[in-house]
């Protein structure tokens, strides 16, 4: 399957936000991304508006022509917003307020009957849901049965891992992510992975054949300062192409 990638601009309105202002701004970088080659968009409108704000959505929605991916708590204000866009796709994903970004997948298992009600409208309204979860299997089969389309499996502690040198930890979380994969796509739902891939760690994942999207955003972010944003993205791109192809070929 083709490997699509999506950009998370979350960090461009981190940027805008420490001064205030309008610059940078999230929707230049969202075109930037889909000029080097993004296959989508990911904007997260937390609670606290930390980064992204409601009129980035407003732009994002009016202004890009490929899909957007908008990431957010199970909340009834969130939920709202999310009707009255209709975004490509919405990603439901674990919040807290003292968190310096998102903490582990989210416990659709202990939260099912909730969670069921809470996509129901919105799968209505024709996004695609995702839950963003660990590899853990009743979170992936507790997805699937909610009615989800999508998981979106956290990567975050596989790259942590590697960038601290823990080669054995990361080999097994690696393998465990990898059956995750397998799971979720033998039950029927979509695979994603994201959080932490950077140009050291997208091979990897990359190399799931069940994996067809991939989400990077504070890497691409950071790395745009060194080498531009688009050139960042392009880079990222060839390394995922490469790597599916190997696999492919």
């Amino acid at each position: 399957m083709t490997l699509r990638l999506g950009v998370n601009i979350d960090h461009v309105a981190t940027v805008r936000n420490a001064r205030g202002g309008s610059w940078p701004d999230p929707l230049r970088a969202a075109l930037l991304a889909e000029a080097a080659g993004a296959d989508g968009i990911t904007a997260h409108l937390r609670e606290d508006r930390r980064h992204i704000r409601d009129a980035d959505i407003e732009a994002l929605m009016a202004g890009i022509s490929i899909p957007l991916n908008f990431e957010m708590a199970a909340t009834a204000e969130m939920q709202a917003i999310a009707l009255r866009h209709k975004p490509h796709a919405v990603c439901v994903v674990p919040e807290k307020r003292e968190e310096r970004t998102t903490e582990g997948g989210l416990d659709v298992a202990g939260d099912e009957a909730r969670l069921a009600d809470f996509i129901a409208p919105l799968r209505e309204a024709g996004s695609r849901v995702s839950m963003f979860i660990g590899h853990d299997a009743a979170q992936i089969e507790a997805s699937a049965r909610i009615g989800a389309a999508v998981v979106e499996l956290h990567t975050g502690h596989y790259c942590e891992l590697i960038a601290e040198g823990c080669e054995v930890e990361a080999a097994a979380e690696l393998a465990a992510l990898r059956e995750g994969a397998a799971h979720a796509h033998q039950l029927g739902l979509e695979v994603h992975a994201g959080h932490g891939i950077s140009y050291d760690t997208v091979a990897a994942f990359a190399s799931f054949p069940q994996v067809v999207e991939l989400n990077i955003g504070h890497f691409l972010i950071g790395e745009a300062i060194f080498r531009g944003l688009g050139p960042a993205i392009e880079e990222m791109r060839h390394r995922m192409d490469a790597s599916r192809s190997a696999i492919e070929g």
